[in-house]
């Protein structure tokens, strides 16, 4: 039975950052087992900028999908959910790169950047639209 709903779009961007969540957070554990550090950073500069990538992705991508499906919600348009979507994921795997050092340091202003300007987009558009 094909249950009716009021979301189409986000929960695919939900489940894509779901998806990308899971390395982010494996490469953090996986090391910390590796170098037997239990708690913290060990003072291990690896081990900080793999609790970073993780932690900055768990510090935005929250709100950033909370105002997607508000957007939603208040009836934005396909094209303006896909764009902001593709831009926080693009946004979210910059930063990640550059923070962990597995891309260079440029992509990092550049996926902090769009990750803003997407919560910044959606925070308007919801204000203009909403009132």
């Amino acid at each position: 039975m094909q249950l009716p709903t009021l979301l189409s779009i986000t929960p695919i961007y939900i489940a894509l950052l779901g998806l990308l969540f899971i390395p982010f957070t494996l490469r953090a554990g996986l090391y910390r087992v590796q170098s037997k550090i239990l708690i913290g950073t060990g003072d291990d500069p690896e081990m900080l900028r793999r609790i970073r990538g993780q932690g900055n992705f768990v510090e935005t991508v929250p709100i950033a999908l909370l105002l997607l499906v508000a957007m939603e919600l208040v009836g934005a348009k396909d094209a303006w959910l896909h764009v902001l979507g593709i831009a926080l994921i693009l946004g979210r795997i910059c930063h990640y790169l550059a923070i962990t050092e597995l891309g260079p340091k440029t992509l990092r202003p550049i996926g902090m950047s769009t990750t803003m300007i997407t919560i910044l987009v959606s925070s308007l558009w919801i204000l203009i639209n909403a009132l």
